[in-house]
């Protein structure tokens, strides 16, 4: 990524900012680098509020599909369909969003903690309203083939999709790099056939938009308490319980409170559209066992490039960060190694001499030594 001061989204948003000093970013986020600032006064548009110019991030690793060819035009065509979503303007030719005053759900209310009453439901009135929306009422334009998308309903389709995204695009394209490090923590093409037979047999349950990425760091509250939803880089249509699995397991509720957001989501969704719910029971400890299983690719790759990219002028900082890297890849092997078929778990020392021959093996590795 280019240097802070030669960004072409800090460049772009100090052209357009009422003071270029002012701009602030780059703002934290794995897919975009994100300024924010205010437009001039005399501008047209934009008046009362701050707002957003983002730039992808080069060199980016995907580990989730996409199916949407714009953000932008996806929020555009959601106003009035989704409450609490950001607004969009063009300014010169460029697309900002408007920038959510206030604090992430996550600096409020940490994980394995409860989140509020007000905002519990707003999460509930969100599912709702995602439900509502189907796929053929939505003229957004796609990024995937027809020929590549699961049939409507098709629910265990839509699961093998997204399987053989994380065996490709995660695990295939990636082994250049990270075959050896995959191969000492028990990882192998094998993993993924035991995770479809984990999986296999999912109810079919129309489909609907998902945002596919709600985390307390995706919602934002406001100085009213109004819940925004951001970051809508990866939402797609399909299986409406795939997205309560996938916020499940990144809110990371009390388990009572995960409890309750269960039991309120099916009802919830039943109301708004029949079927949406269908054998959640016996499906949703499926999902939940495939988030996990992806998780263990995505962390073992983004742990490693961080602790490669980490300064090591000071060794005994850097080996306690290569330990704590060792724990994370070792909690979620842990909790992954079941659905893929993982029957031994390396522990954390021997992660930690894996992760060390990896680093050895590349250059500007030796700090790993």
């Amino acid at each position: 990524m280019p240097a802070e001061s030669d960004s072409t989204g800090r460049r772009r948003a100090g052209e357009m900012s009422a003071d270029p000093g002012g701009v602030e970013g780059p703002l934290s986020g794995y897919h975009h680098e994100t300024y924010v600032f205010r437009l001039p006064a005399e501008s047209a548009v934009g008046e009362g509020g701050r707002w957003k110019c983002r730039e992808p991030r080069e060199s980016l690793l995907w580990f989730d599909r996409r199916c949407f060819d714009s953000e932008e035009r996806l929020l555009t065509e959601l106003q009035g369909r989704i409450d609490n979503i950001p607004d969009l303007i063009e300014v010169e030719g460029t697309v900002l969003q408007r920038f959510i005053e206030g604090q992430t759900l996550g600096e409020l209310h940490a994980s394995d903690t409860t989140v509020p009453e007000k905002e519990f439901e707003q999460i509930l009135t969100l599912f709702g309203q995602l439900v509502a929306v189907r796929p053929r009422t939505l003229l957004v334009k796609r990024r995937c083939e027809r020929r590549d998308r699961a049939r409507e309903g098709d629910s265990a389709g839509f699961l093998d999709r997204l399987i053989c995204f994380t065996e490709d695009r995660v695990y295939g394209d990636n082994l250049p790099e990270y075959g050896d490090l995959f191969a000492d923590l028990n990882l192998d093409s094998d993993s993924f056939k035991q995770l479809r037979k984990h999986v296999s047999g999912l109810r079919e349950r129309p489909f609907c938009l998902l945002h596919a990425d709600l985390h307390r760091e995706n919602l934002i509250v406001d100085r009213d308490r109004r819940l925004w939803a951001i970051d809508w880089e990866l939402a797609m249509f399909g299986d409406p319980l795939y997205d309560l699995a996938t916020h499940l397991y990144l809110m990371r509720y009390p388990p009572e409170q995960e409890r309750r957001m269960r039991e309120r989501w099916w009802a919830l969704v039943e109301g708004v559209r029949p079927g949406s719910s269908r054998g959640w029971q016996e499906d949703l400890p499926k999902l939940l066992d495939y988030k996990k299983a992806q998780s263990v690719f995505t962390d073992v790759i983004r742990t490693s490039q961080a602790l490669r990219l980490a300064p090591a002028a000071d060794p005994t900082a850097y080996r306690s960060l290569l330990r704590r890297a060792s724990r994370t890849i070792w909690d979620v092997l842990s909790k992954g190694a079941y659905p893929l078929g993982v029957e031994e778990v390396p522990g954390v020392s021997a992660i930690e001499a894996a992760l060390t021959r990896w680093l050895r093996a590349r250059a500007g590795g030796a700090q790993g030594s």
